[in-house]
């Protein structure tokens, strides 16, 4: 499959271009709106430079996968959308749920394949626990606790995209930035809807503009629990942080740090080790789930709906901490 990286400033397009190699992709192209940086960025990968966004969309690629800042991202993907062209959408994809709200309606009438790379839905405990639905072995899902608590804000201003804690640009902080990986995986782990039970939005470190620390207490109709944490809170710029993927059911308990998974269940006494799969490296996982779903004309795992299901739950939980 031929992809367009458009959006090569992105803290997020080294990885993407790794998934895609992975995969086996053609790169078509690489642009961005610094056309220096995608210049630049093109040369260095060994890959050709896209001028024109127009053109671009002209030479019809088999899939773009587009990134970039909050306030222009939403009018590219309209005209991705209107071009009936396939779209990976990285987020921030926009500064409010409204603006993402008339993407998603735009996609629902073009009936677009628009998918979202949320890589933790492919982590080993995630997969684990599928696997032990499928067979009838995982039960009830009774409490959850999906933590990302990740180095000091100041790690944007040096990934040069200081506005992502720009409260206006990016729509928050930690919950709206890292947090929304656990809502989501909230989301898909529910049974019925979802509401809010406890909430807290704070500075806990650091003066910045948008929280640098989170916590939700989520509920299903089912009455399991679901912990996010989420925070710029970790004291080191390492990549990783403190991250905890934690799924407990009523034949199985699931944990992931990121470096090491285990898979404990009651029915056989086993306690094994799942297959490593680094945060950085579970977009390979997204990406060729993507692309294989694309080639078989299915939906997405992950669509522009869930992104804004879980935009939306993040909505009312900054109501609720009254920020």
């Amino acid at each position: 499959m031929k992809i367009v990286l458009a959006g090569s400033s992105h803290w997020h397009a080294e990885m993407h271009l790794d998934a895609a190699r992975s995969c086996g992709a053609e790169i078509a192209g690489i642009w961005d709106e610094n056309a220096e940086h995608a210049r630049a960025f093109a040369a260095r990968h060994g890959l050709p430079f896209i001028a024109d966004f127009a053109r671009m969309l002209l030479s019809r690629p088999d899939v773009v996968l587009l990134m970039g800042h909050p306030s222009t991202v939403p009018a590219r993907a309209r005209s991705i959308i209107a071009a009936k062209l396939p779209l990976i959408l990285e987020k921030p994809a926009a500064s409010s749920t409204g603006e993402l709200v008339a993407l998603r309606d735009l996609a629902r009438r073009h009936q677009a394949f628009v998918s979202v790379p949320l890589p933790n839905r492919f982590g080993p405990a995630v997969i684990a626990f599928e696997r032990l639905r499928q067979q009838g072995r995982a039960g009830a899902v009774a409490h959850c606790q999906f933590r990302i608590v990740n180095g000091p804000p100041e790690r944007y201003a040096a990934e040069n995209v200081p506005w992502v804690v720009d409260p206006a640009v990016g729509g928050g902080g930690a919950l709206r930035n890292l947090g929304i990986h656990g809502v989501d995986a909230a989301l898909s782990l529910a049974t019925g809807r979802v509401g809010l039970k406890a909430v807290s939005v704070k500075n806990r470190i650091h003066p910045a503009a948008v929280e640098d620390h989170a916590l939700l207490v989520l509920e299903d109709d089912a009455g399991a629990l679901f912990i996010v944490e989420a925070g710029y809170t970790f004291a080191s710029m390492r990549p990783g942080g403190d991250f905890e993927w934690r799924i407990v059911c009523a034949n199985a308990t699931l944990v992931d740090h990121g470096d090491r998974a285990i898979c404990a269940t009651l029915d056989d006494g086993a306690v094994v080790e799942l297959p490593t799969e680094l945060p950085a490296t579970r977009y390979r996982l997204c990406m060729s789930d993507t692309l294989d779903r694309l080639a078989r004309k299915a939906a997405p795992a992950i669509s522009i709906e869930d992104y804004v299901a879980a935009m939306s739950l993040i909505d009312a939980a900054y109501e609720g901490a009254g920020r």
